[in-house]
């Protein structure tokens, strides 16, 4: 039995028994390391309107405070991502993107999502498969996210956003029913009424089922929806009895400028999915028609800046690189692009600005390769070696690539 052996500890929300070889400081550690490299790999910070992650905040925070670890460093934050997903890292720290947001109908639906959500934290959940070993090797965790220099899918995750993969791998069965139960009593604790959470569940399926595909690379991915699901939510308000704040009107004004603005990244959506089929002059006139549509968003700039690229048109590129940095000077990802451009334009010295700055928040094979370029065409040798060598942990065109040039420089 579990309590006969070192490293069993109590579940803080079941109060059952579990195996777990991390502890509580390594536990808030790993959340408060990962989450904003997590954040920037999944689309970085809604910064368009702050006042939704304030809201989103109040609403997570009221859940946080009935729930069974409501000391936990809990911090909610909406992310930048069309795809319809939220997640949880250990420790509390939890995300909801645009995309899911803009099909939730008031708050009691947020509510429910989010309480879902401290479950899985509370529960630590995360922290089990974690132990369950199902992430990527430690080895590879300085490496970051394995990308191309051409790729328009988005940015493969490599290695080293260790956060990531603990937010995106699939939850058992047992957790989610164990995250829906326990979502559903913190409601009830928080005066929302449960029944949301049995809406969610239904609607979750019915989109699963095919009506909506694209959902199964989101949410579904990692909460896997179910009848048993909603069937065992639905017996649980029958228990516990339904009823209370529902918030719908108070919600949709909350949320009405991502609904406004959804017109716009649907265009850049468009242009992306354009864009990686070959389609660039398209895919240009549907990123401007975003950028009309909302040029405080850095995203829609990056996008357009690698469509120039693609057009060998590098100083327009280079214009709509240094705007989206200057929009989210954080986001590594705008860093990266503006880099790799400089590279290309041969200006080495803003190139390493760049890639130094992205890699100083999500590190990555490709900018560790162009890294060791440069510092090679600098004559700084060691330096190289030292980057080369980092990249070369990277498998793909990348790895591959540094390995030949190290081979190249110690041979």
């Amino acid at each position: 039995m579990c309590v006969m052996l070192a490293g069993c500890a109590v579940n803080p929300v079941t109060g059952k028994s579990q195996l777990s070889l991390i502890p509580e400081s390594q536990e808030l550690s790993l959340g408060a390391e990962q989450y904003e490299p997590t954040q920037q790999t999944q689309g970085g910070q809604f910064y368009i309107d702050p006042e939704l992650t304030v809201y989103v905040r109040e609403v997570g925070m009221k859940m946080a405070r009935v729930s069974d670890r409501p000391d936990l460093p809990y911090d909610f934050v909406v992310l930048n991502n069309s795809v319809p997903n939220a997640w949880a890292l250990p420790g509390g720290k939890i995300a909801i993107n645009r995309g899911l947001l803009v099909k939730l109908d008031d708050e009691a639906q947020l509510a429910s999502v989010l309480g879902h959500e401290i479950v899985h934290a509370a529960a630590r959940h995360s922290v089990q498969r974690m132990q369950q070993g199902m992430l990527i090797s430690a080895g590879m965790a300085g490496i970051g996210l394995a990308v191309s220099d051409n790729e328009w899918a988005g940015l493969i995750m490599g290695g080293a956003a260790v956060g990531a993969q603990v937010a995106l791998a699939q939850y058992s069965q047992g957790d989610e029913l164990e995250s829906d139960a326990y979502g559903i009593k913190y409601m009830k604790a928080a005066g929302y009424d449960p029944q949301a959470a049995v809406e969610l569940q239904e609607l979750f399926l019915e989109l699963s089922e095919g009506r909506e595909t694209n959902w199964l690379n989101g949410l579904f991915a990692s909460h896997p929806p179910s009848a048993n699901r909603v069937r065992a939510n639905q017996e649980l308000v029958q228990k516990i009895g339904g009823g209370g704040f529902r918030g719908e009107e108070i919600y949709q004004r909350r949320i009405a400028k991502i609904k406004k603005l959804q017109p716009a990244y649907d265009a850049h959506d468009k242009a992306m999915k354009l864009a990686s089929e070959g389609e660039y002059a398209s895919a240009l006139t549907s990123v401007n028609t975003a950028i009309k549509a909302e040029p405080r968003e850095a995203m829609f700039y990056a996008t357009r800046g690698r469509i120039y690229q693609k057009q060998d048109q590098r100083e327009k590129a280079r214009a709509d690189f240094d705007k989206a940095v200057s929009l989210y000077p954080e986001m590594f990802e705008y860093q990266l692009y503006n880099g790799l451009n400089e590279l290309a334009l041969n200006n080495l010295s803003k190139a390493r600005t760049h890639l130094e700055r992205a890699n100083e928040v999500v590190p990555t094979s490709i900018a560790y390769l162009r890294l060791g370029d440069i510092s090679h065409q600098q004559g700084r040798r060691d330096e190289a070696v030292s980057y080369y060598s980092a990249a070369a942990e990277a498998g793909g065109d990348v790895g591959e690539e540094a390995k030949r040039k190290l081979a190249d420089m110690t041979n």
